[in-house]
Order: C-alpha cells, then structure tokens, then sequence
C-alpha cells in the first residue's frame, strides 16, 4: 500500500491550526489576551521564515494544556472544532483525500502542530494515522513539556523512519504534499513532492526542481 503523506496547516486547512488555537483561547479569556496574543503571532511569523526555535515555541504553546482539567480542555476543543477549524476545511483538500483513498493509498497526515490540537482534525478529515508533536503527560495529565522528538522540520524524517520502522510501510511511491519551507527535508525523500498553495521560498525550489505545485483553495 502507498503513503499519502500531508502536511497539515495551509495545506490541508486553509490557515494554521496551532496559531488558531492560541487566537481562541484568548478569546475565551484562558491566557492573558494582549500579551498571549503577541507571543502567538511572533512564533508563527517565525514559523513562515524558517526561523522558528521549536523548543522555545513548545514551551509556550503547551503551557495551557497545564492550567485546565482534561475533560474542561477536551470541551474547549470541540467547540474550537466548530468555531475555528471547521470554516478551515476546504472542499478540495478533502477531495484529494478521497481520491487518494479510492487508489488504496494509505493517508498519514504528518504535522508539527501538537497532537491534542491535531488528533481530532485528523479523525475530522478521515485520515488513517497522524504523526504530531506529542506533549508529554504524567499519569494523563499535560507537564507543559515535549515527549520525544518535535515533529518539525528534519523532526519530521525521525518521527516518519521511526513510524516506518514500526508500521512495515515504504516510502515507495509515496507522495508528500505541503506548503511550507520547513517541510524540505521531508519533501526531499519522497517519491512524489507536491507543493500546495506554497510559501515563496518553497515555491522557487519547487520551480527549480520541477516539482508540481498544486492549490486547494
């Protein structure tokens, strides 16, 4: 069976779910606002020029997951999934996945956003397996700290060789799709690298390499 593998924010979403988790929980008044909202909006600039520090950005975004209960989080997250994530689903993407899906392949969404905000995206979009930045939890409750390696940029290949390893899957005629410089080091070991609605910098190496570059908007 072939891998389908795709990225996640601005490529199978039309924005950034990590970033939109920040904007809602400023909005539903569980950080402070103002200062929270600068930090969010920093990191991901960050992010977009490939410039980001994944373990500073880590210690920040996982910190919320500290100051609730599980079931109040968990709460939280279904109405992010109507209010936040859902106006993000773009018809195309999901027919892409469908079509995908009808060839046999095997869908693996693999994503640096971290997994208590992905996991159900995921599940939404009907994927078989995602690979994401996993918080750490200590009897099931959220450190505020990473477990194991970042799902990020060459944390990427890790995680998926380790997943591979794992699973028995290939990366035979596999295809990747994404919009993101950070994405390279996985783009390059595919069969198949796809760009989707691509960064500029991403875009120009696409163009030179001869790669496709697709939208879903």
């Amino acid at each position: 069976m072939r891998l389908a593998i795709f990225d996640l924010d601005n490529t199978l979403l039309a924005g950034d779910s990590d970033h939109a988790w920040g904007e809602f929980l400023c909005e539903q008044g569980i950080v402070d606002a103002a200062e929270y909202s600068r930090a969010n909006d920093y990191f991901y600039e960050e992010y977009k020029k490939g410039t980001l520090d994944i373990h500073e950005f880590l210690s920040f975004a996982l910190r919320p997951l500290t100051m609730l209960p599980n079931d109040e989080l968990h709460r939280l997250h279904t109405q992010f999934m109507a209010d936040k994530v859902e106006p993000m689903i773009l018809s195309k993407s999901l027919s892409l996945l469908q079509k995908h899906k009808a060839q046999g392949d095997f869908l693996l969404i693999i994503t640096a956003t971290n997994s208590f905000v992905t996991s159900p995206i995921a599940k939404r979009l009907g994927v078989d397996a995602i690979l994401a930045t996993d918080p750490e939890q200590h009897d099931g409750i959220y450190t505020g700290k990473v477990a194991g390696t970042p799902c990020f940029q060459e944390g990427k290949v890790i995680r998926l060789k380790r997943w591979l390893e794992e699973t028995g899957y290939s990366l035979e005629d596999s295809h990747f799709y994404s919009d993101s410089r950070n994405d390279l080091p996985l783009l390059e070991i595919v069969d198949h690298p796809v760009v989707v609605d691509a960064d500029e910098t991403l875009l120009q190496i696409a163009q030179e390499r001869h790669w496709p570059s697709i939208s879903l908007r």
